[in-house]
């Protein structure tokens, strides 16, 4: 018999959802959510080993003063720990693209799963060129840039695998807008954290050193240098980023309700990063060798780049999401 044959007369069947694959064992999507969930424990790890000055506490790599797990004393307990937790996270994606592979119908995701393995293993390599290196801002920035960059790609992988990833289809005209206003959103956020990263690893979080404005109503110090500029330019492309944001979010909202949620938890985690970002000036104390020089509270710091990240794979999820919109919107 023909296969056509066994459709009903008038049923109205999508090619979408003709195509649509067998979803994965319960058991990998939530491994894959973990391991996404994962690496924002790992980027907030790492930010802490730079808020805390750490990033030469230990000397050598692979190892830890030439062991594999040092007295966990003083900034060793930042950088080890982060080692160690990048570490987890390394040998949780090789799992998952092992998986993945063994057991996933869709070429491109088991490609989306090697890929990740692929960057994740990068990422291990460029922290550990920046520790032989002493820390250059080139390796550094790329180092940091990197893990954004897999924490998208895991969290499209999760995604994927979802219900409502397999099951998506197309997007019709009424959400195209939703579409491209979650793009531009992702681009925006993506190179503001680029911004952040070379502000962060060129000393320039605290160039200048109030927030919104000085005591003489002044929108920068009076002495301009590079990490001044630096840091003017993380904190004016704040102005680009928020508005895409929250554009976004309500075409998203507007356009598909049931994605209303996500969309106002965006709009929510963006105005908590805004204070966030302010906080970090805030809450900034003085260096115990000499009483003058500003250093950073680490945690409002960290916290700070944690929640950045997790802007970024919300936008991400949310142009996923409106992309593979299932059915026409009202």
């Amino acid at each position: 018999m023909n296969g056509a044959s066994s459709i009903a007369p008038g049923a109205a069947a999508s090619p979408g959802a003709m195509a649509c694959p067998a979803p994965p064992s319960a058991a990998r999507r939530r491994f894959t959510a973990a391991v996404a969930t994962f690496a924002l424990l790992v980027i907030f790890a790492g930010a802490q080993v730079k808020s805390h000055q750490a990033g030469l506490a230990v000397p050598d790599w692979p190892l830890s003063y030439g062991q594999l797990m040092p007295p966990m004393v003083g900034n060793i307990y930042y950088e080890h720990g982060h080692r160690m937790v990048a570490f987890a996270e390394g040998l949780l994606t090789t799992i998952l693209a092992l998986w993945t592979a063994w057991t996933e119908s869709r070429r491109w995701v088991r490609r989306l799963a090697w890929g990740c393995l692929l960057v994740v293993a990068a990422q291990g390599l460029l922290g550990g060129l920046t520790v032989i290196h002493f820390l250059p801002p080139q390796l550094s920035i790329s180092h940091a840039v990197l893990a954004q960059t897999f924490f998208m790609l895991v969290s499209w992988l999760a995604f994927s695998v979802s219900f409502e990833g397999i099951r998506a289809e197309p997007a019709t005209s009424h959400v195209a807008r939703a579409v491209r206003a979650a793009g531009w959103a992702t681009g925006a956020v993506w190179v503001q954290l680029l911004l952040g990263a070379i502000m962060r690893h060129n000393e320039a979080g605290l160039a200048v050193p109030f927030f919104p404005v000085d005591a003489s109503f002044r929108l920068w110090p009076a002495s301009v240098d590079l990490r001044v500029v630096l840091h003017l330019l993380h904190r004016g492309f704040a102005f680009v980023v928020l508005p895409l944001l929250l554009l976004a979010a309500w075409r998203a909202a507007r356009a598909l309700p049931r994605l209303a949620l996500h969309a106002g938890a965006l709009g929510l985690l963006v105005c908590l990063q805004v204070l966030l970002g302010a906080s970090v000036i805030w809450t900034a104390g003085r260096s115990p060798a000499d009483g003058t020089t500003p250093v950073v509270s680490p945690i409002p710091a960290s916290a700070h780049v944690a929640t950045g990240a997790l802007i970024l794979a919300l936008a991400w999820l949310l142009y996923l999401r409106a992309r593979h919109a299932r059915g026409a919107t009202p």
